[in-house]
């Protein structure tokens, strides 16, 4: 596995990076089997582990802090992330960041995480973000306080998906050494202002939600369901499916011979330089093998990154999206 620098925190970690969101809050998730796809992950090379306690209330959390401890000599790094405390999916612009990420409030999930993980934790993350809050001395003094006690390596910010210029003035603060925000073949965005900030602030970049939530797989079809407990039933509703899928079928027809459509996605995030990792789900030993190749790969051809700019989709976000 290639490393990259996760901008100024120090950490090197592995270009492909271990998403938790499936492990710890799908309607499908096992923790037998979560716990095997991250021995595995492990013993692959892979690095760089994201969860967030709203992932099965902690439950994530848990599972990678459990599986950490059995690799005493890896350098892992363990990132997490804190709720709002108004339980609002995104956040909106005009409420007061005292209802949303008051001192008592992350103070209080960062101990629920560090005993998760049972040490130190390497990135804390607000798990959601508006910029007028970025002058704020209550979160400013709360991140200093976790830095200064040893419960926090570094601290970043998960940006509100197709948001991604929301989250600028907290950078230029000088205060966020990473972000994490949804980049892919589709949503292009972050290119245009985000990562520009970001190299010239030494932020590292995350990239979550690499795959569209599975529509980047090519294994979804026009009668793929979710549970209605699923928060995928609401994302792939039946309008969304259609228009998704109509994008992905265009993209199949620029596949190289012998590469998957997971593959070239993914390999299309590691041809942008200002990013650090990308974090894509894996439950299972299958999807562990096939995405951290994507790292062994390399980057794409230019000619085909090119091709592929031109399959920006900037969409209008959707209730609860994040």
């Amino acid at each position: 596995m290639k490393k990259r620098k996760l901008g100024r925190t120090g950490f090197e970690v592995g270009e492909v990076g271990h998403g938790l969101w499936g492990m710890g809050s799908w309607s499908d998730a096992n923790d037998n089997s979560s716990r095997a796809a991250l021995r595995l992950s492990i013993e692959a090379g892979c690095t760089f582990f994201d969860s967030a306690f709203q992932y099965g209330n902690g439950r994530s959390d848990g599972l990678i802090g459990e599986i950490a401890k059995e690799y005493p000599g890896y350098s892992l790094v363990l990132a997490s992330k804190i709720p709002p405390a108004n339980n609002k999916w995104p956040s909106s612009p005009g409420t007061p960041l005292n209802a949303v990420f008051p001192r008592a409030h992350v103070l209080e999930y960062a101990e629920k995480v560090r005993r998760a993980f049972d040490r130190s934790i390497d990135l804390l993350q607000f798990h959601l973000w508006e910029d007028e809050w970025a002058q704020e001395a209550e979160w400013q003094d709360t991140v200093a306080e976790l830095k200064a006690t040893g419960v926090i390596k570094a601290f970043g910010l998960s940006l509100n998906r197709w948001q991604p210029e929301n989250g600028i003035a907290a950078i230029e603060t000088g205060l966020i050494e990473s972000v994490q925000v949804v980049y892919n073949i589709f949503d292009q965005a972050p290119q245009d202002r985000l990562f520009p900030v970001c190299r010239s602030h030494g932020v590292g970049v995350i990239a979550r939600v690499p795959l569209d939530e599975g529509s980047l797989t090519g294994k979804m079809t026009i009668d793929t369901r979710f549970p209605a407990n699923d928060w995928r039933a609401g994302y792939f509703n039946p309008k969304n499916l259609a228009d998704t899928l109509a994008r992905v079928e265009e993209l199949k027809k620029l596949l190289p011979a012998g590469m998957s459509l997971s593959e070239m996605a993914l390999r299309f995030i590691l041809s942008e330089p200002a990013v650090s990792t990308l974090i894509v789900g894996m439950r299972t030993s299958d999807h562990v093998h096939a995405n951290l190749a994507a790292s062994d790969k390399g980057v794409l051809p230019a000619e085909l990154v090119a091709k592929l700019r031109a399959y920006r989709w900037d969409r209008r976000p959707l209730p609860r999206s994040r």
